[in-house]
């Protein structure tokens, strides 16, 4: 097998369990709720604290692999990934569950950034559109299957432990498999542990992962309706803050935790703004197609998850095919047409009805399924092959920041732009899993669901401008730079 190969094999397993665990625990939450006799705020946190525990890693987890390999780095993530899951199952009480998902949500960060940077070192130049577009698929439709998966399991099992129980054996394997089959690039020199911890930026570590928390209670607090207005304005006052020092801090430390160079390179940071705001629209319309299904249609999780297939199938099938072209003839045609197809598939969504037949709603979403897979992989190549090869670890991390922030940002932004349709108080009911029917309002939610599909249809088309405004690639010149010197 080639190397390239048993690589993707390994990363894109990893992946896969991460987006699972991002999403799984959204339709079984009201059983959690129940069994551990949590209330509606620890219900939310129980949502929430594993997005938490992998945003606020990723810069930290860049830096280390670019220190001290990603190979150890990535193994220790499968590490702590299992451990968190099987933590999280012997829970017995609900704040047990949020540290232990937090912990879990750390594994899944550093998984998510380290895999796309041994893919970078692994593949060829002119290969690497359709290998990140493989691994991507992997953590895309994990998210995905997350939703049926979680459905399955609670139809069949009935125990919420097994949403994260399952991870167990797969984890110990993963963490054995990546230690033996994933070689350590040669670039990484070892030099002594002690003398790679004093280079790392811990105050921008420290000041960065205040940014990140108070910027996610923010928008929790906003969306979910939990917490005291003075207490939510603090938090995002505290968030500006804590981001304009990190950046002062940055711009002027010896060995900054994040080098705003490469926010020089036009390629990278296009590339970067156009994930941000495409993860932004598209992030919470699986759960609102869901919402959708059940709340307005009457049918089970099972059933709900079983009726979304045609968005998975058709996500799978255009990723590949996109990264593999663009390796051919760049990135530019495919990430403006995927922006353009997947506005259009969220305007379709608008247009649904409690009488839409099924089948014209499955074309909308295999519409969408592949047009998110039409841009996501060209765009991440040409992300990635922007990046300096001493820079690849913190340039994974920066993307993994921007596209998790886009997708924690998502949900939220969703439930906001409801309210102007649905009650803010019966909409975070619904949001926190409290309210699993409806008996009267489904006129009124789907309203709701009408007009956060029409906002999200309009921001997603402004992701052109940076997509199209960074120019188009140029054969990975800046993957092959030795020196690593970023290039404007």
């Amino acid at each position: 097998m080639q190397y390239k190969w048993l690589v993707l094999s390994v990363t894109t397993i990893g992946v896969l369990m991460a987006g699972i665990d991002a999403r799984i625990v959204i339709i079984g939450l009201p059983q959690v709720i129940h069994a551990l006799g949590a209330d509606a705020e620890q219900g939310i946190w129980i949502s929430q604290a594993y997005m938490l525990g992998t945003i606020t890693i990723l810069l930290l987890v860049g830096r280390f692999a670019d220190l001290f390999g990603s190979k150890r780095v990535y193994t220790s993530g499968f590490l702590i990934f299992t451990v968190g899951s099987a933590l999280t199952s012997l829970a017995l009480n609900p704040m047990q569950v949020i540290v232990f998902r937090i912990l879990q949500g750390i594994g899944a960060g550093i998984i998510f950034t380290t895999s796309v940077t041994i893919i970078t070192d692994a593949t060829p130049p002119n290969e690497l559109g359709y290998s990140l577009g493989l691994n991507n698929l992997g953590f895309r439709f994990g998210a995905m299957a997350g939703l049926t998966l979680s459905g399955v399991i609670l139809s069949f099992i009935g125990d919420w432990r097994a949403l994260f129980y399952i991870n167990v054996p797969i984890g110990i394997v993963g963490t054995i498999w990546s230690q033996l089959a994933i070689k350590e690039n040669s670039r990484v020199q070892f030099d002594g542990a002690i003398k790679k911890l004093a280079r790392i930026d811990w105050t921008g570590f420290a000041v960065f992962a205040l940014f990140i928390s108070t910027l996610l209670l923010t928008l929790t607090f906003a969306a979910y309706g939990i917490g005291s207005q003075t207490f939510t304005l603090a938090c995002a006052f505290i968030s500006v803050c804590s981001f304009s020092f990190f950046v002062y801090h940055e711009r002027h430390c010896s060995n900054p935790l994040l080098n705003f160079g490469l926010l020089r390179i036009r390629q990278y940071t296009g590339g970067l703004i156009a994930q941000l705001i495409n993860a932004i629209a598209w992030g919470a319309v699986l759960l609102l197609l869901s919402f959708y299904f059940q709340l307005v249609l009457g049918m089970s999780p099972l059933q709900a998850g079983i009726r979304m297939i045609p968005f998975d199938i058709a996500f799978l099938a255009f990723g590949p095919i996109s990264g593999k072209l663009s390796d051919r003839y760049g990135h530019m045609p495919f990430t403006t047409i995927g922006i353009i197809l997947s506005s259009l598939s969220l305007f379709l969504f608008s247009t649904l009805t409690a009488s839409t037949p099924y089948a014209l709603t499955a074309l909308f979403m295999a519409l969408f399924g592949a047009s998110n897979g039409i841009f996501a992989s060209p765009n991440m190549s040409a992300v990635m092959g922007a990046c300096p090869k001493d820079q690849r670890g913190i340039g994974s991390a920066l993307r993994a920041t921007f596209f998790n922030v886009g997708f924690a940002v998502s949900l939220n932004l969703a439930v906001l732009i409801m309210s102007f349709a649905v009650p803010y108080a019966f909409l975070t009911q619904i949001a926190a899993g409290t309210v699993t029917t409806l008996t009267l309002g489904k006129e009124m939610f789907l309203d709701g669901l009408k007009t956060a599909y029409l906002w999200l249809a309009v921001l997603n088309i402004f992701a052109i401008i940076p997509s199209v405004l960074r120019g188009q690639s140029k054969k990975y010149d800046t993957c092959n730079n030795e020196n690593g010197s970023p290039e404007a």
